[in-house]
């Protein structure tokens, strides 16, 4: 008696039709996000805010340093409630906490008072990236498609509303700080209606449901999640690729203002990759849709890699511009496709813990790109510019999967 013929594995849609077939899930969750990021003042804003209070630069520094701390924590404590408790209510509990401490922001009187607000905010700010994240990979099927479609349109909700954001506070702090603050609690409370009252977790998202027996059966601690070496390695490559991008923000001002060029012409440089990221970002991702992920990452940080290395070369705002374009298609490339790639790492369960590792090395990366490159630079621009040269290497080495160690020996 013949063995039955296997039956052939599903096509994965097309990038297009997977767009199109998206759940409402997914339009609700971008929604919540496009409402928060339009609002998001607070990190933009705060340096101002602080020393025309009459705060040192030192003093906005510790400030500052305070909230990355709390960034990175808050990434590991939101991966951690959105397998426990659920996506929907980590989220909800990130809005309204974030709400309730940015508006104490502007009636805080000593630094350390100030410190320890702002530090907690960097903590429930972040909670809710990890559960958002998981919450899209619930929303689709498992397919690389309609993963990197969910994340294609969180990202463009996103830039929309960083874009409308920046427009709309620089309004707003000229007229009243207080105004800009309160404003920043006001969308966050918005943010978290429309999850409390558009989304619902699935079944299997939900504890002590579907998912609560797959952890059942494996150790659900960070320590164990790390022991995927997949994920560490996913992990490393973030670190290293987000120091080389934050020097658009670090290395490229610096090496602006040195070559005699003006604050105005910097930020027609950044006014240039928002308009790209906007315009292209969508488009490009469904384009490489169908590449295999870990190439398209490994070329896209390649590319940022190589067009900020190359900034220390340029001397005019045409030549910078044209770097511009590269380590701007090199970001388009990598962004949507990294977290729509780990949610295909991810075991049933762990979806949070995951992305919630995401985010910390993201906020690592972020974070320690600025002191590093500034000391750097400071030592010499060329060894900043070399430095981000070899990290973009790095980074594009790590997104490649290492071949097995049984396949190396067998190779010819």
């Amino acid at each position: 008696m013949s063995a039955a013929p296997a039956r052939p594995r599903a096509a994965e849609p097309r990038f297009r039709d997977a767009l199109r077939g998206l759940p409402a899930r997914v339009w609700f969750i971008s929604l919540g996000i496009l409402v928060n990021q339009v609002g998001n003042f607070l990190p933009v804003f705060l340096v101002l805010y602080l020393t025309g209070r009459g705060h040192s630069a030192g003093a906005a520094g510790l400030v500052l340093g305070a909230s990355g701390v709390g960034k990175v924590l808050g990434n590991a404590v939101g991966g951690h409630l959105a397998d426990r408790v659920g996506r929907r209510w980590t989220i909800v509990f990130s809005a309204v906490t974030t709400a309730g401490l940015t508006a104490l922001v502007p009636y805080l009187g000593p630094l350390p008072v100030v410190v320890a607000v702002v530090g907690l905010i960097g903590v429930t700010s972040q909670v809710y990236r990890p559960a958002a994240a998981a919450a899209l990979l619930d929303s689709v099927a498992a397919s690389h498609q309609e993963r990197l479609a969910a994340f294609g349109v969180f990202r463009f909700a996103m830039n929309v509303g960083a874009a409308l954001g920046g427009v709309l506070g620089g309004v707003l702090a000229d007229t009243s700080y207080a105004g800009l603050f309160l404003g920043n609690a006001v969308a966050c409370l918005l943010f978290g209606v429309v999850v409390g009252v558009l989304l619902r977790d699935p079944p299997g998202a939900r504890p002590g449901r579907g998912g609560a027996q797959a952890r059942a059966d494996r150790p659900t601690g960070y320590r164990e999640v790390l022991a995927d070496r997949a994920l560490t390695r996913f992990l490393l490559m973030t670190v290293c690729a987000e120091f080389v991008y934050v020097q658009s923000t670090v290395g490229l001002p610096l090496h602006v203002g040195d070559v005699g060029l003006s604050e105005r012409d910097f930020g027609l440089l950044i006014g240039l990759n928002g308009l790209l990221v906007l315009a292209l970002e969508l488009p490009l991702t469904g384009v490489v849709a169908r590449c295999r992920p870990e190439y398209v990452l490994a070329v896209g940080n390649l590319v940022t890699g190589a067009g900020l290395a190359l900034t220390g070369f340029m001397t005019g705002m045409g030549p910078l511009a044209v770097t511009v374009v590269v380590w701007s298609l090199g970001e388009m490339l990598t962004s949507s496709i990294s977290q729509a790639y780990l949610g295909g790492l991810a075991p049933p369960g762990m979806t949070g813990r995951y992305q919630g590792l995401h985010g910390v090395a993201y906020t690592v990366g972020t974070g320690a790109g600025p002191l590093v490159g500034g000391a750097v630079y400071a030592f010499g621009p060329w060894a900043l510019w070399t430095l981000v040269g070899v990290a973009g290497l790095l980074s594009a080495r790590l997104s490649l999967r290492r071949r097995p160690v049984a396949a190396a020996e067998a190779a010819p």
